[in-house]
C-alpha cells in the first residue's frame, strides 16, 4: 500500500507529491514546518531554534559538525524534494533556512538577546538578499541553489550579530 501523500487544498501545488515519511522530505520540509499557510521560511527558521540550542549546548565541536552536515546533506535533501516536487525552490523547502539559522549562531552566547536579534538578522538577509546572495540565487540552481543563499545568509547574520554582540548592543 502506497503512502499517503501530504494533502493540501490547491491541487497545482507540488507538494502533495511529497510523504513525510521519506527522509529526506521531512528534512526538507523543516519537519513539517514549511508546510504553514503563510510565511513558511519563518516558521522554518523557528522550528530551527530547537536544534541551535541543543547544538550550542554541546559544545563548539559539535555544534561545527552539526552545522556542517546540515549544510552539506542539504544540498541533496533539497534538490532530491525540489526534483520530487518538479519545482525548483518550493516555498515549503525550509531546510536552508534551519542550516543557515545554525551558521547564525555559529560562536555566539546563545541566550534570548542573541536568538531574537539573530533571527531578525537572519530573516531580514534571507528575504532581501543583498548582493551576492541576490545573484547566486538567481544562477545557480538545484540543491546548491536551494541551499547557498541561505547559508551566505546565515553567514553574514553571523558576522552581523558577532558585530552587535562586540559593540554591547546585545
Amino acid at each position: 500500500m502506497k503512502d499517503k501523500a501530504i494533502s493540501t487544498s490547491a491541487k497545482s501545488n507540488p507538494v502533495h507529491l511529497l510523504s513525510l515519511k521519506n527522509p529526506a522530505h521531512f528534512l526538507a520540509l523543516g519537519f513539517g514546518s514549511g508546510l504553514a499557510p503563510w510565511a513558511p521560511g519563518t516558521f522554518g527558521s523557528l522550528a530551527a531554534v530547537p536544534l541551535v540550542l541543543l547544538a550550542a549546548f554541546s559544545g563548539s565541536a559539535l555544534y561545527l559538525l552539526v552545522t556542517l552536515a546540515a549544510c552539506v546533506a542539504g544540498i541533496w535533501i533539497c534538490g532530491k524534494t525540489a526534483r520530487d516536487m518538479g519545482v525548483h525552490d518550493h516555498s515549503a523547502i525550509v531546510w536552508d533556512e534551519v542550516a543557515g539559522m545554525l551558521l547564525t549562531f555559529m560562536l555566539a552566547p546563545v541566550n534570548l538577546t542573541t536568538l531574537v536579534a539573530g533571527f531578525i538578522l537572519f530573516r531580514l538577509f534571507d528575504i532581501v538578499k543583498p548582493w551576492p546572495i541576490s545573484y547566486l540565487d538567481k544562477h545557480i540552481h538545484g540543491g546548491l541553489g536551494i541551499m547557498l543563499d541561505d547559508i551566505l545568509a546565515g553567514i553574514l547574520a553571523c558576522l552581523s550579530l558577532h558585530g552587535l554582540i562586540y559593540l554591547g548592543w546585545v
